[in-house]
């Protein structure tokens, strides 16, 4: 448990100064995700978090909206802030509307809780298994969170790492709502994208039709790594295959987030232009690109839009 206010030490603050993406985004555009970080002076950080990160403010993250060219946000909460959406909940509802969220409940939420959350702009309640960052909760626990949010047409986001999907599979199967899978489940892209690891998360995507992916966070995932300084803008070239296939296999049920503002780096720290620029490699088509910013996020989020 950390219980200082400080950042954890060696973990870098987001990019201050991002390019303008080359990549013209299509009108309506969603950051399918990202997240706010207190301020910590007004949302306090949870006392049992793993970690501290740099403040990141609501208005920080609708300039950044702004600047790159997306039309709207889902903001997932953070494990830094537990169960407390105080802040997240607190950017759904300066947004106007253009923000939707992902929060963390725990089974003992209460119905006036959920009508809020809901009416706030909540669509989703996310699960943590990377351990690292959270301790483990007892799955009992979180399918007793899922009969609760089900009447709200609510999902759940599901984050782990490639390695403990063949553990988790037969759990997120039992998910009675349908899933997302951030960051392709952190696939390790030095193994071969056509190889048996990534071909088991393949085969989960295939096993249910509602079974979505975040086909984000390159600079999590990548050995590659970001450009050189000065260099072609092209990044992340050991993602692309991973992610293009998820793309085109799948084009009806992927999604697409900046990940903004990058908790967890020390190594570095991407630049967000470069980041939306790397959406036409994993999307080649305009068609693809639609559906994966757009139609995709728009279904999932705001599907009385319009």
């Amino acid at each position: 448990m950390t219980t200082s206010s400080e950042k954890t030490p060696g973990w870098l603050d987001w990019y201050a100064d991002p390019s303008r993406p080359r990549f013209r985004l299509p009108e309506g555009a969603v950051d399918a995700h990202c997240h706010v970080f207190g301020p910590g002076a007004e949302f306090p950080y949870a006392p049992e978090r793993k970690y501290t990160p740099c403040d990141a403010s609501k208005e920080q993250l609708f300039a950044l909206r702004d600047h790159l060219g997306f039309a709207r946000n889902v903001v997932v909460q953070a494990t830094c802030h537990g169960a407390d959406n105080s802040a997240m909940v607190d950017a759904l509802r300066a947004s106007g509307g253009l923000a939707r969220g992902v929060a963390t409940v725990r089974p003992d939420v209460s119905d006036a809780e959920l009508r809020e959350l809901h009416e706030a702009g909540v669509r989703g309640v996310r699960f943590n298994f990377v351990k690292r960052l959270v301790d483990a909760a007892p799955r009992q626990d979180l399918l007793d969170v899922v009969e609760r949010i089900a009447p709200y047409g609510w999902h759940v986001v599901v984050y782990f790492e490639a390695a403990d999907l063949a553990d988790l599979r037969d759990f997120f199967l039992s998910i009675r709502v349908p899933v997302v899978v951030d960051h392709m489940g952190r696939p390790d892209v030095a193994e071969d994208p056509d190889g048996p690891e990534f071909g088991a998360f393949l085969d989960f995507m295939r096993a249910r039709p509602d079974i979505w992916c975040k086909v984000s966070c390159p600079e999590r995932l990548s050995v590659s790594g970001p450009p050189a300084l000065g260099g072609e803008r092209s990044a992340y070239r050991d993602v692309v295959p991973f992610a293009r296939r998820v793309v085109e296999e799948f084009p009806d049920r992927v999604l697409w987030g900046t990940d903004w503002p990058h908790p967890n780096l020390t190594g570095h720290m991407p630049d967000d232009g470069l980041l939306v620029d790397f959406v036409p490699c994993v999307a080649p088509t305009p068609e693809l690109r639609h559906k994966l910013l757009v139609d995709n996020p728009m279904r999932l989020y705001w599907p009385d839009a319009g």
